[in-house]
């Protein structure tokens, strides 16, 4: 595959194929409220982010929610690896004009679909704005069936992660008890609130000893937002510390299926009871699929 520089092979914004929805999910049998698109991201790595998005889409999946989530960390994309998938194309594919974005389109467990990220390509962090609103519209074309889209984020601060979070309706800030997760945790809320204005997050507290613990690293979180930031922190909820998720990601499992009774299933299962109940996005945001159309409307105007 040849290098990606960041102006070569941007995807066209207004090439669009009917029917690419219904090809991948089915022909929408009744109009449903637009697609709800949730970023999950946290400030630093290892907290268990990619996980906490497999098992929130496969459990909104089982529920009856058709379930789309982007691997948006382009360039270590893992989700694939973690759910025991072998996509042969990936969004590098896209990227360089090489598939369109269908093409990628891999099923999960429990029925949801995945659009895979590549892994080591270290061009894929160094998107221009071009490249990133591309991405966006060709997935604007798979909306149409979609109730819920999930975007698996990569860590940090960096241009290249907060584009992705920004342009969805949610974003779910996902921390741990670890002083370092809390911290960087902060920083992102900062960046988040200052740079993009954005002006609510929720929180997930993973690996905690049980919910009294994801309450406290919550209200720390939310003392210091208050004071010094103009952004609101809804607590969440929390995923328990739990062996048997450890064991799972090994053996590349669905914890929620493999365990549906563990500490972990019982909160992941609470978690994606709060995402269904979420208010529907067309209250919100009117025709539009996705906030992206707003973010970018007036950069594209430009060219």
């Amino acid at each position: 595959m040849s290098a990606i520089q960041p102006s070569d092979k941007v995807i066209s914004l207004h090439t669009r194929r009917p029917n690419t929805a219904a090809a991948v999910f089915g022909e929408r049998k009744q109009v449903r409220p637009a697609t709800r698109a949730i970023s999950i991201t946290s400030g630093k790595g290892g907290v268990g982010k990619t996980n906490i998005v497999a098992n929130l889409g496969f459990e909104l999946s089982r529920a009856g929610k058709q379930v789309l989530i982007l691997d948006a960390d382009l360039g270590l994309g893992n989700l694939d690896i973690l759910l025991g998938l072998t996509p042969r194309y990936n969004l590098s594919h896209v990227i360089l004009g090489e598939k369109r974005i269908d093409d990628i389109v891999v099923e999960g467990p429990g029925g949801m679909k995945i659009l895979p990220a590549a892994s080591g390509i270290q061009e894929l962090t160094r998107l221009s704005r071009d490249q990133k609103v591309g991405i966006l519209y060709e997935l604007d074309q798979l909306l149409d069936t979609v109730d819920i889209l999930l975007i698996d984020s990569a860590a940090g601060i960096s241009a290249n992660v907060l584009d992705f979070s920004v342009s969805a309706h949610d974003t779910m800030v996902v921390v741990t008890p670890e002083p370092t997760s809390i911290t960087d945790a902060y920083a992102l809320m900062k960046v988040l609130a200052l740079k993009y204005e954005e002006k609510r997050c929720r929180l997930i507290v993973n690996q905690t000893a049980n919910d009294h613990e994801g309450r406290e690293i919550f209200r720390q979180l939310n003392i210091v937002a208050e004071k010094f930031l103009d952004i609101e922190v809804d607590y969440f909820g929390c995923i328990p510390r739990d062996e048997i998720m450890t064991a799972c990601v090994k053996q590349q499992r669905i914890v929620t299926h493999a365990f549906p009774e563990s500490q972990a299933a019982r909160g992941f299962r609470n978690l994606a009871r709060k995402t269904g109940a979420l208010p529907s996005q067309s209250a919100l945001r009117g025709d539009s699929h996705l906030v992206w159309h707003h973010i970018f409307q007036e950069e594209l105007s430009l060219k």
